[in-house]
């Protein structure tokens, strides 16, 4: 996401201001976001859009239990593990955010938003970030963008937002990238966006930290494919439901998360394939036949993987049916 070294280095040089920023250490990041909490059930969500490269891997961070934060214009990325460090030490988002831009040197470049465990939101945009740039902050929410075609996104974003308190959290926080982007977005146009959630709980372990981590690097429909990408996790986290049921022996409760999973999306082969797995368990072989058939017809090697499924017992059939269904 950086710029070449010497063309920012004359774009510093022309502004006078080459002493406040490191080119090795800040990136383009033009782009708008939201930070938020769902009252409800406590989770937080960062997501961003930007017509620049991999925008997720420098704007957006998390930590369950503790808050997100948004760090974007000429991003420094440390305003997020630092951030989120003073956060869970027990400042407030507002507090943190106050501290680290006292400190920074080069913050009237900086665009910079801190949601903590309690709700509590905070943004800071700097004098020199690119107009349109704005924010606004409200209870559980701050929305905010720089380098905008016109000055309608951040409205349209909070507006979206609280407009859609209906939705899980993860597609309320997409539902705001559409109405930026539907209010004009990045002057530049679209590239990449990225959506992270975290709970409201510390996480014990490192792999639990995120409940969404979704990103879409380099796309022509970036938000269209993030919001595609959240259509799949949602499905598949039904699939992970459904692989620990049938590890605990659960075959009906197997069934239904598989045949949840299925239903949206029809057309999956892996997910009809563990769907009639389950339904096989369950003592429903001769209907799971037929689904077992159009699978091996579209693809050989799921045939194959049939047989592989006996010996850690995630096929409970005899030999004579597991044959049966080969053979098909």
């Amino acid at each position: 996401m950086k710029i070449p070294v010497l063309l920012f280095s004359l774009m510093l040089a022309a502004s006078g201001i080459a002493q406040n920023i490191n080119a090795d250490k800040s990136a383009f990041a033009h782009t708008f976001s939201i930070v938020a909490r769902d009252a409800n059930t406590g989770e937080m969500a960062v997501t961003v859009q930007s017509h620049w490269f991999s925008v997720g891997s420098l704007v957006s961070w998390g930590k369950s239990g503790v808050g997100v934060v948004a760090t974007q214009s000429f991003v420094n990325p440390a305003y997020g593990p630092k951030g989120l460090a003073l956060m869970q030490e027990g400042l407030s988002a507002e507090a943190a955010l106050d501290q680290l831009v006292a400190e920074d040197e080069g913050k009237a470049f900086r665009q910079v938003a801190f949601l903590d465990v309690n709700g509590n939101a905070a943004a800071y945009t700097g004098e020199k970030c690119v107009v349109y740039a704005s924010q606004i902050t409200g209870d559980n929410f701050s929305v905010q963008a720089n380098m905008m075609l016109t000055d309608q996104t951040v409205p349209a974003m909070a507006k979206a937002f609280e407009a859609h308190s209906d939705l899980p959290l993860a597609e309320r926080m997409v539902a705001v990238l559409k109405a930026a982007q539907d209010a004009g977005g990045d002057i530049r146009g679209k590239q990449s966006a990225a959506l992270i959630v975290v709970g409201p709980e510390l996480a014990e372990n490192p792999w639990e930290e995120y409940r969404i981590n979704l990103r879409v690097d380099d796309h022509e429909n970036p938000i269209e494919e993030l919001d595609r990408l959240l259509k799949v996790a949602r499905a598949y986290d039904y699939m992970n439901r459904g692989d620990l049921a049938v590890e605990a022996g659960d075959m009906p409760e197997a069934l239904k998360l598989y045949g949840t999973a299925e239903r949206m999306f029809p057309d999956n082969l892996e997910m009809q394939f563990w769907a009639a797995v389950a339904m096989a368990n369950d003592g429903q072989l001769e209907e799971a036949k037929p689904i077992f058939k159009n699978i091996f017809e579209q693809d050989e090697n799921w045939r194959e993987m049939i047989g592989r499924l006996v010996k850690p017992g995630l096929l409970t059939l005899s030999e004579e049916e597991v044959k049966e269904i080969q053979e098909l």
